[in-house]
């Protein structure tokens, strides 16, 4: 028999509730459930909460405010897959507002999210891990964790997909890692080409243009183009272009097609297969202004490498160029233009623009888009370079005003290319003087003052090229330019200093603009430029030579040298020789100067003063009119010392020659004028009182002097002529009996000045008879030297041929070289090296 045994159920613990339904309708609540250790808790919770966050962005503000993101960070690695489900989920969806995104990338949740890739999870979990991470990859910082994580791979698995949402953010995220970070090798290297252009064929829009937009940015590469060739990418985006329901891809595909057109090899495949000839056509054909921009930029890109340049020649790329330029888009007319500037390259192309392309361009130069003026101008000069039919193209289409309009424009590549254009044209004489008259120069002022180095350099080239010109100086001169222009003289880039050294020398070869240049410091930067092997060019040097020989006086001083082709004209001071690092006075400084016992300062000037305004308001008298500071008792030569400022007219009416000179000074200095009171100082530029004087020297050479036959003759006649009026002949054992010195002192006394006119020396030493021989020899065309030795000496150096022995002709014999004696035998010539030569000096 047997016995039934029954089984007792044991009663439930105490300690545990029966399940309860649990019900809120506050956020607040369901997040604090999020730290339940219930699994259904959690469940239920994450699902609500999901629910929440979808209605919108406030909702996904006050969970994140209500410390949601922490709890739901935690579980997105949690051992049940619901509850991790919801929860990246949840993430998925906040991640779109910043604050969230900020915080998961401070609790690096990227690492989590990519572990969650893995082909085993579940597609939903794909889906949303991928759109967080789509989300944060907007950042930089998350593009390189997620790069350095490895979550590359699994993203481009992802691609292969069969839910078109995994897809789409597995691919978006791919595309913004592509922007950023250096990661072509390592897409190479995971095959991601196939599955993108599997990607172009999904039926799904959005997908096809992120694939396109990512192709655009791996393609870039040169050997991920190989790839994209060798799996038949060239053939996908041709067949997008040809179907017209792609129509919205077509801009896309277009900036793909750009970049492998890059490849020399590519571009032939695609012309050998008809593929260039109807993506031309197709350009041609539409009237999609985002196509024809991509398009024009593709040519651009294809047109960086010569081979390329001749195959788009060949199909005649320059008519579908030209076509765009008319094209009312500024984008169109921008990307067009600088197809243009790349194909301009080619010789063939240039040509092929001709007026036709040109006159457009010129047009362009009037538009209110900034961009589209120098992308126009960008691309006239580089058609305008070396070629003088398309510089006479620019002109006959009226360019030139509008160019020198553009040094005035807000991009720096237009100015500078500007400048370019109008220096290329000056190579032609008449344009360049039909460019000057448009106010090139005071245009030229402004472009100096740029920060850029390119609009630095090319400003400087244009002032180089254009300062030629005699009136083209004075007007940059007026126009404040020689200040920026000098300043450029200390730029660190090395063209820029070159050109500016290259204007320098240009622009002093008028004495005024040069002796404004020394004012400025541009002689002491050269000097400075030019103590450096680094730093000194070709130019540098010519224009530190260039800038003394049209400032004689600061030559002399500085030097201690004048060559024979320095000719000293009025003006001309010398003060001495000048210490390194003392700055150089004018004349007129020197003037306002108080009286002292330093050395004279003696001065060339035979000119009469410039008219002046009162002169101006009296234009029937026949007396010449000179403006002095009012002076009590005043002398002609006392006027250049005085610092009153009431103005007076002195003038003077010339007499005979049989006046002794004494005499004609005093009569020089008779009658002096008030002038108005609206004839103001400033507005009258200082001048010295003219030397009558020197003048009768002078006249007296021509006289007497220049009629002799041989230079020879010449030579010795004007050293006796000089030594006469200067005291005679001294003999060596009492030249130090001869007080030139107090003579000079009465002179300043009498003057009130240390500036003495030279015709005033009656006793005059080396340096004074060195000095007026030079002044008269360079009148009377004597080719002479002058140099400063020691202690008050200086010596002219002559060249002149000897007597020839018999049979030879003198033309053939070189010239000697020879120091004349002006004060001890006058007129005797002492040969260079010789004995006497050497005590002389």
């Amino acid at each position: 028999m047997s016995k039934k045994v029954k089984k007792e159920v044991e009663p439930p613990p105490k300690d545990v509730l029966d399940p309860l339904l649990i019900e809120s309708k506050t956020a607040a609540t369901v997040v604090l459930m999020l730290s339940s250790p219930e699994e259904d808790v959690l469940a239920k919770a994450c699902e609500a909460l999901y629910k929440f966050a979808s209605k919108g962005d406030e909702n996904k503000v006050t969970l994140h405010g209500l410390g949601a993101v922490e709890h739901l960070y935690k579980l997105i690695s949690h051992e049940n897959p619901i509850i991790l489900r919801n929860a990246v989920m949840i993430l998925g969806i906040m991640a779109s507002n910043y604050n969230v995104k900020k915080l998961l990338r401070e609790l690096d949740v990227t690492s989590s999210l990519i572990s969650q890739l893995a082909p085993e999870e579940d597609k939903v979990i794909h889906e949303f891990a991928t759109l967080c991470l789509a989300y944060m990859a907007v950042e930089y910082t998350t593009k390189v964790q997620i790069f350095e994580q490895g979550g590359l791979e699994p993203l481009i698995r992802l691609l292969g997909s069969p839910d078109p949402d995994v897809q789409k953010n597995s691919l978006e995220c791919i595309y913004l890692l592509m922007q950023d970070f250096q990661s072509c090798a390592a897409v190479r290297a995971l095959n991601v080409i196939p599955p993108l252009l599997e990607m172009l064929k999904s039926e799904y829009p959005v997908i096809q243009l992120l694939a396109l937009k990512t192709l655009e940015l791996i393609s870039r590469d040169g050997e991920t183009r190989k790839i994209l060739g060798e799996n038949k990418g060239l053939d996908c985006l041709l067949r997008i272009l040809e179907t017209n329901e792609f129509n919205d891809l077509h801009a896309e595909a277009l900036a793909v097609l750009g970049n492998c057109l890059e490849d020399v090899h590519t571009l032939r495949l695609i012309q050998q297969t008809g593929g260039l000839t109807k993506l031309l056509s197709f350009v041609g054909d539409s009237s999609v202004p985002d196509i024809q921009r991509n398009a024009a930029k593709a040519i651009a890109k294809a047109a960086s490498d010569s081979g390329n340049r001749k195959i788009l020649s060949e199909e005649e790329v320059e008519k579908c160029l030209i076509k765009l330029l008319e094209v009312d888009n500024d984008g169109v007319k921008v990307a067009a233009s600088q197809a243009i500037s790349a194909m301009s390259e080619d010789v063939g192309s240039k040509r092929a623009f001709g007026v036709q392309g040109i006159s457009q361009l010129v047009q362009l130069l009037s538009r209110d888009s900034e961009e589209v003026k120098e992308a126009a101008v960008t691309a006239l000069a580089n058609l305008t370079t070396a070629s003088p039919n398309n510089a006479s193209s620019v002109v006959e289409a009226g360019g030139i005003e509008p160019l020198v309009n553009t040094l005035s424009a807000q991009r720096d590549g237009a100015i500078a290319n500007a400048a370019t254009v109008l220096t290329n044209l000056a190579e032609h004489v008449p344009f360049r003087v039909q460019i000057g008259s448009q106010g090139m120069m005071s245009a030229l002022a402004e472009p100096l003052r740029s920060t850029n180095s390119q609009v630095q350099s090319k400003a400087a080239l244009a002032v180089a090229v254009f300062g030629g010109d005699a009136d083209a100086r004075t007007e940059f001169r007026n126009a404040g330019g020689l200040g920026p222009l000098v300043e450029l003289l200390c730029s660190k880039n090395k063209e820029v200093r070159r050109n500016a050294c290259w204007a320098v020398m240009v622009c002093a070869s008028d004495e005024q603009t040069a002796v404004e240049l020394c004012r400025l410091g541009a002689l002491e930067i050269l000097e400075d430029i030019n103590l450096s092997t680094a730093r000194k060019n070709n130019f540098s040097e010519a224009a530190l030579e260039k800038l003394l020989d049209n400032n004689l006086s600061r030559k002399y001083s500085q030097i201690g040298y004048l060559s024979s082709s320095n000719i000293i004209t009025d003006g001309f001071y010398d003060c001495g020789r000048i210490k390194p690092g003392v700055k150089f006075l004018s004349l007129e400084e020197l003037s306002m100067q108080e009286l002292t016992d330093r050395r004279a300062i003696i001065f060339i000037n035979t000119k009469p003063q410039e008219e002046t305004c009162a002169e101006k308001r009296h234009t029937r008298t026949k007396h010449k009119f000179y403006v002095f500071p009012q002076m009590k008792n005043p002398k002609l030569s006392d006027c250049i010392n005085s610092n009153n400022t009431s103005v007076y007219i002195v003038f003077h009416v010339r007499k005979g020659k049989e006046k002794k000179e004494e005499e004609k000074t005093k009569e020089d200095t008779q009658g002096i004028l008030p002038v108005q009171d609206e004839i103001k100082v400033e507005s009258s530029q200082w001048l010295p009182p003219p030397d009558f004087i020197l003048l009768d020297y002078i006249n007296a050479a021509f006289t007497t002097i220049l009629p002799l036959t041989t230079t020879r003759e010449q030579v010795v006649a004007l050293a006796q002529f000089v030594a006469d009026k200067m005291g005679g002949p001294i003999e060596r054992d009492k030249l130090h009996d001869f007080s030139w010195q107090l003579h000079i002192s009465e002179i300043e006394f009498e003057l009130k000045c240390n500036v003495v006119p030279i015709g005033k020396v009656k006793k005059g030493t080396f340096c004074h008879r060195a000095l007026l021989f030079k002044v008269i020899a360079d009148r009377i065309g004597i080719l002479c030297s002058l140099v400063r030795g020691e202690y008050n000496r200086a010596w002219n150096e002559v060249k002149l041929v000897d007597d020839s022995p018999q049979g030879i002709p003198q033309l053939l014999l070189p010239p000697q070289e020879y120091i004349v004696d002006l004060m001890f035998e006058p007129g005797f010539l002492m040969k260079q090296g010789s004995v006497q030569a050497d005590q002389y000096k």
